[in-house]
C-alpha cells in the first residue's frame, strides 16, 4: 500500500500535507502536539488520531467537539481513508496520495483577475469551551502579533532593544484597537496589552508577582496554574500563560544570560535572576503537565539580624551567641529542610564576617549577597551541549584553597565537596560557613559522613567521624513550622568523640507550647543550661559577652 499522508485545510490558510507513518498523533493547539492546530478554535490537547494498517481511530480528549463526515464523535470512533475530520476551523483528511488527490474538473474560461482585496482587520476566532475567554483571546492576539512582526522581520532585525519594544507595543495597540468592541466582558484592554507584552519580551505574568514584596515564592505548574507563597502559605493566583511555548520562552530568557541551557537533552536547570533569586525549571519529557518554574524570591534589601529577630526566627541571645562563634572562627553548618530559610540565615551569619578579611563564596548558582568589600564570588558551571567543560563545587573548593582565603562560604554542601570542605576546615581555613539538607543536627552529621564517602576515598567511618568532630564546631538547625514560620530550632555544639560516636550538646532549643486560635505556633527559644566548651576562649580573646545568656532562667536579656 502507498504511504499515508495527512492533509490539513483551514478557511484562511494554505493546505498542509504531512507524511503519516503508522502511529499515534496527538492533535491540539499546544506546540508539544504532533499535529499543531493553532487559531483559538482548538483545545491544547484536542484529539488523538491513531493510524494503523488495518483500521484507524479518532478520539475526542476534551469533549470540545469532533465531527467525522458531519457526525459528532462520541469519545472514540473508527475512521476511514478520505473521511473529513472537523476540529474547530480545521478539516483533516488522511489517506494515500491518490485518495487525497482532488477530482479534475473542466477548467473555466480565463477571466480577468479581480483587483487584490484590502487586508481585513484581525478578528478573533471562536473560543473553545475548555479554556477561558481571556486565555483564548490572548493566544489569538499573540499569534497575530508574531505573524505581523514576522512580515517585517528583516527590517526589525536592525532595531535596538528599546526600538523593538516600542514596535511591539505599537503593534499590540493596533491589534487590540481593531477588536476593542468584541473583547469578552470585563477584559481590560490595557491590562491585556501589558500581559501579552510581558510574555513577548519579559517574564509574562511573573513580572507583577516578582514586584510584589509580599510574595516569597512563585510556583508555575504548567501554563494555566501559578501558585505563590505569602506569609508561609500557598495561594493559587489567577495568573496564567498563553501556552507551554510561552512558559518555555520565559525559562529561556532566565537561563540564557547566565550561560545555562534547557532542552530535551538537559530538561531541568538551576539558575538565578538578576537580583539573586533562585530559579529551578523542568520541562517535557520529565514534566508531564508542561514546563514548571519554581522561583525562591530574595528581598530587595538583604535581611539583617534585627529582621530575623523581628520575624521570630531567632532571639537576641541566639544572635549574640552566633556572632561570638563567627568572631572566634568556629566552623558553622546551617542545617534544615527544603524552604526552611537556610540561605537567608547563612546570609545573615555572613554579615558577621570581619570586613578586613578575604572572603570566598562558592555556589552552584550565585545567591549570597554579602556586604563586605573584599569578596571573591565563584559559581559552578554545568557541562556544555557536548557534555564538556563542567566545573563542580568540589573543583571550586579545591581551587579556593590556593587563593589565600581567610574565610570560605559554600552556599550548599551536597556531594563529594564535603571531603574537601572538612580538609580545609582542619588545615587552617577556620571560620568556614555552609548549609546542608537535614532534619536534625545528628542527621546533618550522618549526611556529612555519607557525602564524604561519595568522594570515592576508601576511608574508614571512624576516621571520617574524627575529621567531622574536629572540623565542625556548631550546627545551627532551622525549621519551618506548621504556620509557615521559620525558626532556629536548635543551636548544637559538636563537642568531640566518645568511642566511635560523635557527642553533641544543645546550647539553645526552641520549645513549642501549642497553637493559638489562628494556628500560629506558640513557644520560645530557651538556653538548655549547657555551656559551650570554648567559653574560656571567648574570655581569652577579649570578646565582650554576657555569660548569663547560657543560664536556663535568662531569656532575651531578661531574667524569668
Amino acid at each position: 500500500m502507498s504511504a499515508l499522508k495527512i492533509q490539513i485545510s483551514h478557511p484562511t490558510r494554505d493546505i498542509q500535507t504531512l507524511e503519516a507513518p503508522f502511529g499515534v498523533y496527538m492533535i491540539g493547539s499546544d506546540a508539544s502536539n504532533r499535529i499543531v492546530l493553532n487559531d483559538g478554535s482548538v483545545e491544547e490537547a484536542h484529539a488523538v488520531l491513531t493510524l494503523m494498517e488495518d483500521e484507524s481511530y479518532i478520539e475526542d480528549l476534551m469533549g470540545a467537539g469532533i465531527f467525522v463526515a458531519g457526525d459528532r464523535v462520541q469519545n472514540r470512533r473508527r475512521v476511514f481513508h478520505g473521511a473529513p475530520i472537523q476540529l474547530g476551523n480545521y478539516t483533516i483528511l488522511f489517506g494515500t496520495e491518490e485518495e487525497l488527490a482532488p477530482e479534475k474538473k473542466p477548467e473555466p474560461a480565463v477571466a480577468a483577475a479581480p483587483p487584490p482585496a484590502a487586508p481585513e482587520p484581525f478578528k478573533p476566532k471562536s473560543i473553545s469551551r475548555k479554556i477561558t475567554a481571556s486565555q483564548a483571546v490572548k493566544q489569538q492576539i499573540h499569534s497575530e502579533l508574531v505573524e505581523r512582526l514576522d512580515l517585517k522581520r528583516l527590517s526589525m532585525s536592525k532595531l535596538q532593544e528599546g526600538e523593538l519594544q516600542t514596535k511591539i507595543k505599537t503593534t499590540l495597540k493596533e491589534i487590540i484597537s481593531e477588536i476593542q468592541g468584541r473583547l469578552p466582558a470585563g477584559l481590560d484592554p490595557e491590562r491585556l496589552a501589558k500581559e501579552i507584552f510581558d510574555e513577548s519580551v519579559g517574564l509574562g505574568p511573573l513580572e507583577d508577582l516578582l514586584a510584589d514584596d509580599s510574595v516569597t515564592e512563585i510556583m508555575v505548574n504548567g501554563p494555566s496554574q501559578v501558585y505563590v507563597e505569602r506569609s508561609g502559605k500557598l495561594i493559587l493566583t489567577d495568573c496564567s500563560f498563553i501556552n507551554d511555548t510561552s512558559v518555555h520562552s520565559v525559562i529561556e530568557r532566565i537561563v540564557s544570560p547566565i550561560g545555562r541551557r534547557i532542552d530535551e537533552s538537559q530538561p531541568y536547570v538551576d539558575a538565578r535572576l538578576a537580583d539573586g533569586s533562585r530559579v529551578n525549571a523542568i520541562i517535557h519529557p520529565l514534566s508531564l503537565i508542561g514546563p514548571c518554574i519554581t522561583i525562591r524570591k530574595f528581598s530587595k534589601d538583604p535581611f539583617k539580624v534585627q529582621d530575623l529577630i523581628n520575624f521570630g526566627t531567632l532571639t537576641p541571645d541566639v544572635a549574640e551567641f552566633l556572632r561570638i562563634c563567627v568572631a572566634l572562627k568556629k566552623n558553622i553548618i546551617v542545617s534544615g529542610g527544603t524552604g526552611s530559610g537556610k540561605t537567608t540565615l547563612l546570609n545573615v551569619l555572613s554579615s558577621y564576617l570581619p570586613s578586613d578579611e578575604r572572603i570566598l563564596t562558592i555556589e552552584d548558582a550565585a545567591e549570597l549577597r554579602l556586604t563586605q568589600e573584599h569578596i571573591i564570588r565563584l559559581e559552578a558551571r554545568p557541562a556544555n551541549i557536548e557534555g564538556r567543560g563542567a566545573v563542580t563545587i568540589r573543583d571550586l573548593v579545591k581551587n579556593a584553597l590556593r587563593m589565600r582565603p581567610d574565610r570560605i562560604v559554600v552556599g550548599e554542601c551536597r556531594g563529594s565537596e564535603a571531603l574537601d570542605m572538612l580538609q580545609a576546615m582542619n588545615t587552617g581555613h577556620e571560620g568556614s560557613l555552609t548549609t546542608i539538607h537535614a532534619n536534625t543536627p545528628r542527621d546533618a552529621l550522618a549526611r556529612l559522613e555519607t557525602m564524604v564517602l561519595m568522594a570515592g576515598m576508601e576511608l574508614p567511618v571512624k576516621a571520617i567521624r574524627e575529621q567531622v568532630g574536629s572540623a565542625v564546631h556548631i550546627i545551627c538547625q532551622i525549621s519551618r513550622f506548621s504556620d509557615g514560620s521559620r525558626k532556629v530550632s536548635k543551636i548544637t555544639e559538636v563537642s568531640g568523640m566518645e568511642g566511635d560516636r560523635l557527642t553533641l550538646q544543645d546550647i539553645f532549643e526552641f520549645k513549642q507550647t501549642g497553637l493559638d486560635d489562628t494556628g500560629k505556633v506558640l513557644g520560645e527559644t530557651l538556653p538548655t543550661g549547657a555551656v559551650p566548651t570554648f567559653i574560656e576562649e571567648i574570655t581569652v580573646r577579649g570578646i565582650p559577652f554576657d555569660r548569663s545568656i547560657f543560664e536556663t532562667q535568662h531569656v532575651a536579656g531578661k531574667w524569668r
